[in-house]
């Protein structure tokens, strides 16, 4: 690998998942024993390259005693961590899978609020453990307090160590991010929802997603645009021309780490110098193997690598 990983997790939880032969209001509801795994966008990311046989390492705003069982969790799977300390008490999520019907119901707790001092600490943070020629994933969603324009603040110190920065974001912060030019942001990935939402109209093809892709590019907004069409695959767009990758039909068990499976393969391969549209392949591949598996297992190597021989990629 010719590039270091840092990934950036501001609102980190410990999750937990299991199952119950029916969910309904009123009873008590008896599961099984919890499935308990780190999780959080970038910590998800970080996971995802450790499964592929790459590191990243994980930067983290912890709190309390889940932050320490945060730690101790990523500690077992063998990811390297830089802790920092976040408010209040890092938060706990959770998913529950009705046995009868395999419906799956997630509850998602929102994270300590951050007031305006502790954002320079995190930043800091991020200064401390980048250097020239790391790639910085920045995944995951904003804790409560963070202003909309961090990923942008971010960029700027990005751009000052010589790094790059990939980030997979969505709402108020992806739209301020395509509003100009970020010079140090070399890849923004987002769902085709989002992208829909952005180009203001319906995206129906892999034509019309990659023709609005390749428009964000021309703006300077990133140099690589990808947008996830969901059992379509995703398609992205670089200055060298637009490609769309497609993994074989699997059975979907949960979607839960997907889009963070998708981004640690395509940035591991990214990191090793792979052409564009390899690392496509890769992210999609990982992607299609995180849903194969229950709560937040993430990317099996030998599945991941095993769907990636059938994971077409075309050139648009």
């Amino acid at each position: 690998m010719k590039s270091h990983i840092l990934t950036i997790t501001l609102n980190p939880t410990v999750d937990f998942c299991t199952t119950s032969p029916r969910i309904e209001p009123g009873p008590k509801l008896r599961c099984t024993d919890p499935q308990i795994d780190p999780g959080g966008g970038g910590i998800n990311v970080a996971r995802a390259v450790k499964l592929l046989k790459g590191q990243a390492t994980a930067l983290v705003a912890i709190g309390g005693a889940t932050g320490a069982h945060l730690l101790q969790l990523l500690a077992l799977e063998g990811v390297p961590t830089v802790a920092f300390q976040g408010p209040g008490e890092t938060r706990q999520s959770l998913s529950v899978i009705d046995q009868g019907t395999g419906e799956q119901y997630r509850f998602v707790m929102p994270g300590p609020a951050w007031r305006d001092s502790d954002v320079p600490r995190a930043l800091n943070s991020v200064d401390q453990a980048t250097g020239a020629d790391t790639l910085v994933v920045l995944s995951g969603s904003q804790p409560p307090g963070v202003a909309k324009d961090f990923p942008s603040i971010l960029a700027s110190h990005v751009k000052g160590s010589e790094a790059h920065l990939i980030v997979d974001t969505s709402g108020p912060a992806l739209f301020h991010l395509v509003e100009k030019p970020r010079e140090a942001l070399h890849v923004l990935r987002m769902d085709g929802p989002e992208g829909e939402e952005l180009a203001g109209r319906p995206l129906p093809t892999r034509e019309d997603t990659a023709e609005f892709a390749q428009s964000l590019v021309q703006a300077g907004v990133a140099r690589i645009i990808i947008v996830a069409r969901g059992a379509d695959g995703s398609v992205l767009a670089s200055e060298q021309g637009n490609w769309h990758s497609v993994g074989p039909p699997v059975s979907v068990v949960s979607t839960v780490g997907a889009g963070d499976s998708f981004v640690g393969a395509f940035t591991l391969a990214l990191a090793g110098d792979e052409p564009v549209e390899e690392c496509l392949r890769w992210g999609v591949a990982a992607a299609s193997a995180a849903v194969m598996t229950q709560a937040t297992r993430l990317c099996d190597r030998e599945i991941t690598e095993r769907l990636l021989k059938d994971c077409s990629v075309t050139r648009l």
